[in-house]
């Protein structure tokens, strides 16, 4: 009797024991759904904030990153001067230079040229004008330049040379059809251009911008953005973090995107509530860089290889060559870009530009 009753117990516990695991793996199963509920409510819902995402993106948008790219151009410049060299005895003076034979006044003479690179990006395409939006410094080379003696480790006011500008050459790198491109407007102090060409028949530059202005003002820190142009000549995308935001007024702010010359008037896109919400909030103005002077030889080492064994005999001359401080990279706002645009709307209208282009219409301040 008391082994019966002994096994009856021992299996009751023996279920007790399997309804409180049970019950304890489902409590396991429900607190782990729970978390996993919870963990997607806190990532996703996040994207829909309306603001300016910090996040790397969640998703592929490889493709709308190419459409954008056809948008960005490379455009080239080629400034033609004829120089006039003069002699330390003649005592000339700038103000002496107006209404002088030059050629004739000059000990010689001679023609060179220089030239750059920069990024440009369709922004309007009205019938056969198309406009480029770019850096003023890409596309500005100045009419005269002046060089000056020296006289006791300090620049006298007697001029050695000057230089005059024939000519200037400006051309999309990928362009179709023949002739220039043409500054329409231009500001030097905000670094902002907008260049111009006529193309004729059926040829097309490429498609417009087709992405928002957004509003560089409403840029955080560690904001994420893209970048793309052509540094150094190739057509690249990169990516940086916004730093400093709303550095003055016009809400120019820095990125630690990688630079390199050419990329000067590249687009920034920044995004919100994610890919492919992309809204331009400016363009690629310069670097932070150190000057410094260095002797160089007559020929570049790419034009001519020296051996390091025999002593160099040959002419020296001077260059400036720049440093660049890597990661600093100054933009220029899109509100800046859009009041450049405003202001200049008559001018434009008068050369028979028009522009209403979806990356540089005014967005309310309003969240959605």
């Amino acid at each position: 009797m008391n082994a019966s009753r002994w096994s009856l117990a021992n299996r009751t516990v023996q279920h007790m024991m399997r309804l409180l695991c049970t019950g304890f793996c489902f409590v396991l199963l429900m607190l782990f759904v729970g978390c996993t509920q919870t963990i997607q409510k806190v990532v996703y819902p996040t994207l829909s904030d309306g603001r300016y995402d910090s996040e790397f993106p969640y998703k592929n948008c490889s493709k709308q990153l190419q459409q954008v790219m056809e948008s960005v151009k490379k455009i080239n410049v080629i400034a033609y001067y004829e120089s006039f060299v003069f002699d330390y005895d003649q005592h000339l003076i700038v103000s002496q230079i107006p209404g002088l034979n030059l050629k004739k006044n000059s000990v010689s003479h001679s023609y060179f040229n220089q030239s750059s690179s920069g990024t440009s990006t369709i922004i309007s395409a009205y019938g056969p004008k198309v406009v480029l939006l770019t850096c003023a410094h890409v596309v500005d080379y100045p009419d005269t330049t002046y060089s000056y003696f020296i006289e006791n480790n300090q620049r006298s006011k007697y001029v050695q040379s000057i230089s005059v500008k024939l000519r200037q050459e400006m051309y999309v790198a990928e362009g179709l059809g023949e002739g220039s491109l043409e500054v329409l407007v231009r500001d030097g102090k905000r670094d902002i251009a907008l260049l111009g060409q006529e193309f004729s028949g059926m040829q097309k530059l490429g498609p417009v911008l087709d992405y928002p202005a957004g509003q560089s003002k409403s840029l955080e820190w560690g904001s994420f953005v893209y970048l793309l142009g052509f540094p150094k000549g190739y057509r690249m995308i990169t990516r940086g973090i916004v730093s400093n935001p709303n550095r003055d007024k016009s809400g120019s702010f820095l990125v630690d995107a990688l630079f390199n010359r050419g990329f000067s008037g590249g687009i920034i896109l920044a995004i919100k509530d994610g890919v492919p919400n992309f809204e331009l909030v400016g363009i690629a103005k310069s670097v932070s860089a150190k000057f410094d002077y260095a002797l160089i030889p007559e020929k570049e080492p790419a034009e001519y290889e020296y051996d390091p064994q025999i002593p160099y005999q040959g002419s020296t001359y001077v260059k400036m060559q720049s440093n660049i401080d890597y990661g600093i990279t100054h933009a220029i706002s899109i509100e800046t870009i859009q009041n450049f645009v405003a202001e200049n709307q008559a001018e434009l209208n008068r050369l028979g530009y028009r522009i209403d282009a979806p990356c540089l219409k005014i967005q309310s301040s309003e969240k959605k």
